[in-house]
């Protein structure tokens, strides 16, 4: 028992009024240093202000700005097999799970969620990167097949935010088995008609970038996001040479055509929305013209041209 440290320190602590401040009350911008205030960055949707570099973002708070009035149901969770390898490592894979659900509240590493965006009726998929890096397993690929099975069955558009690690190594093949059944319910989705909108967070690796993350209709990355299959490092070691500068993030994907465009996390919101409306065919959201403007609108008797324009 070290004395000074246990007794003395908070002894004289109390007595002058000191108080323990939390280690997380200031985070750093990894970019320029700069120290942000966590509630500050909170309300921003964990985006710094001045650098607009993108932290991670937990899956609850994600919904909760991209729904409106951050309202959503979330569904109900798919029963599997726990550990079905019986897998130990430097601790057992059944461990390993109940460690991960004590600290996240989730089953696993998918949240399927219903609500509306400006209005309209969607699914929304998401990975907790929290819960074992968003990696998928047989949990994992059922939730997912499960939202896409809730999007045909109430015809609404899907939408899934991705950030994984690849695939559950503690599951084996069972889960390499998940990407080709969420492919095939990916196709489900598309047969029926229905948009598929997929955004591509920090980090989209492994075998979640080689099925269901990279067959949207429409592919948006946030800023600075890792999108890839195998690591920089190893597809240096293997081709013997040297990557380009910002390989694997999202404005270099971008500028090759793997994905359609970045958008900032402050206006995903309204970029899907526009887009999902244009998808399914609905109008956009009209502005009200004041009165003012509408008392100066001319008469269609009296103007041909008018006329012309109101046909």
């Amino acid at each position: 028992m070290n004395w000074i440290t246990n007794y003395v320190r908070p002894k004289i602590n109390s007595m002058l009024g000191r108080r323990e401040m939390p280690e997380n009350l200031w985070i750093k911008d990894p970019e320029t240093g700069e120290m942000v205030f966590h509630k500050d960055l909170e309300s921003n949707q964990w985006v710094i202000p001045a650098s607009g570099h993108h932290m991670r973002i937990p899956a609850r708070d994600r919904l909760r700005f991209f729904f409106d009035e951050g309202k959503y149901e979330v569904l109900e969770g798919v029963k599997v097999a726990a550990d079905p390898l019986k897998f130990r490592d430097e601790k057992r894979y059944v461990d390993r799970l109940k460690d991960y659900r004590a600290r996240t509240g989730l089953d696993d590493a998918i949240i399927n969620a219903l609500g509306t965006i400006e209005g309209l009726p969607i699914v929304a998929t998401i990975h907790e990167f929290g819960f074992m890096g968003g990696s998928l397993g047989m949990a994992a690929g059922e939730a997912i097949i499960k939202g896409f099975e809730t999007a045909i069955a109430q015809k609404r558009p899907m939408v899934l935010f991705s950030a994984s690690g690849g695939a559950r190594m503690q599951e084996g093949i069972l889960s390499l088995m998940q990407l080709p059944r969420t492919t095939v319910a990916v196709e489900m989705l598309k047969e029926a008609g229905l948009p598929y909108i997929v955004v591509l967070t920090n980090p989209t690796t492994g075998g979640v970038s080689a099925s269901y993350a990279m067959l949207g209709d429409v592919h948006i990355a946030e800023p600075g996001a890792l999108i890839g299959f195998a690591g920089a490092r190893v597809i240096e070691q293997t081709i013997r040479e040297k990557l380009p500068e910002r390989f694997q993030t999202a404005e270099y994907l971008m500028e090759h055509g793997m994905v359609d465009m970045v958008v900032s996390r402050l206006e995903m919101k309204t970029t899907i929305a526009r887009i999902l409306k244009m998808m399914m065919k609905q109008p956009a959201t009209e502005i009200a013209k004041p009165v003012e403007e509408a008392d100066t609108v001319p008469n269609s008797a009296s103007d041909p041209a008018a006329g012309n324009v109101a046909a």
